[in-house]
């Protein structure tokens, strides 16, 4: 199979662009003990200096812990929604080109891609929410530039096999994004081990699930060297603070995800036992997230019974495919035996 070159799909003018070049950008590298060369201000506080706008020490630790090369990263100041956006700034031509998206999925793929005025083309899951290769192919024409894949998806939470996400990677004439934000909690693993084999595809992560640094931002994308600069030019001179930088390197370094992924699984399947066998549950979809998507016999009202006793959950009854449905994220034990508590009393009330 002759590889696909992912520059032939990139808008011409990105390609011609020139990014900006910062001060730092222009230092190779010496002894300096005078920094005057960015008008910062020269009186130490601990934040007067810019953060280095590559990541460099941030890449190298990722790298090493995703077991891929620095050149495949871009690191995001927003989650992986600064990522979302810069696939579209990149390859989608206003006006012109469109996107494809299995659906019900993440709504910010659809939100960016309204901001930047791409058609986003829904292909529906069917009824157990499984992906239909040959139907999403089939929503593509000449203009379509993207492909948008959420697997374990948001917020149905299932996962899709890797032989399927493959072949549309094979067979679509353009660029496909999956994005893995949910997969350290999947029986399936990553498709980073084989982004060497696939030019056309993106891989994105986040720090905001597993890791448990939501309040941080930080996404990732994975990909081919030529995209992976891509993003670096276009994306904004200094688009991840030095605070942050510096925190998130001290805790991959430091943090062991495994204990809190092990009893978010075992009470993923307790939680989802115990709602089972309610009554006000219809029914309790298979998970391969960190969380449960629920159908129940009244989602407004349940939803309002859960906060009115201190409980949120996200109402996706108004979702297309998610009707009647609570998408409820798999707390601490003490959480869980909380929201069972409030189901059971609201299903003795009805």
């Amino acid at each position: 199979m002759t590889k696909p070159n992912p520059l032939d799909y990139v808008r011409p003018n990105i390609l011609a662009l020139e990014p900006y070049s910062t001060a730092r950008d222009e230092f190779k590298g010496g002894d300096i003990e005078v920094w005057v060369d960015a008008n910062e201000s020269p009186y130490p506080s601990g934040l007067n200096r810019y953060p280095d706008p590559h990541q460099k020490k941030l890449k190298e630790a990722i790298a090493r812990l995703k077991g891929v090369r620095e050149e495949n990263i871009f690191i995001g100041g927003a989650g992986s929604d600064e990522a979302i956006d810069l696939v579209y700034r990149i390859f989608c031509r206003p006006g012109v080109d469109n996107v494809i998206s299995i659906a019900p999925t993440y709504g910010v793929y659809q939100v960016s891609a309204d901001i930047n005025d791409i058609e986003f083309r829904k292909v529906a899951l069917d009824e157990a929410y499984n992906l239909d290769v040959d139907k999403l192919l089939a929503a593509a024409d000449e203009n379509s530039k993207l492909i948008w894949l959420c697997s374990p998806n948001n917020p149905t939470g299932n996962a899709f096999a890797p032989e399927d996400i493959i072949r549309v990677v094979e067979k679509f004439n353009g660029i496909v994004v999956v994005d893995e934000a949910y997969i350290d909690y999947s029986p399936y693993p990553s498709l980073l081990n084989v982004l060497d084999d696939y030019p056309n595809l993106i891989i994105m992560q986040t720090f905001s699930k597993a890791w448990g640094m939501a309040s941080l931002r930080m996404g990732m994308a994975f990909a081919a060297p030529g995209i992976a600069e891509l993003f670096a030019r276009v994306k904004y001179p200094y688009n991840v603070n030095g605070p942050t930088q510096e925190e998130l390197l001290r805790r991959i370094e430091t943090t062991d995800i495994a204990p809190n992924v092990r009893e978010t699984l075992s009470e993923r399947r307790r939680l989802a036992e115990a709602l089972a066998g309610m009554p006000a549950v219809v029914e309790v979809k298979p998970s391969d997230a960190n969380f449960l998507l629920v159908r129940v016999t009244d989602a407004d009202a349940l939803y309002d019974a859960l906060i009115a006793d201190g409980v949120i959950v996200r109402n996706r009854n108004r979702v297309r495919g998610c009707e009647g449905c609570l998408r409820i994220t798999v707390g601490t034990p003490v959480e869980n035996d909380r929201v069972i508590s409030i189901v059971k009393k609201f299903q003795t009330e009805e």
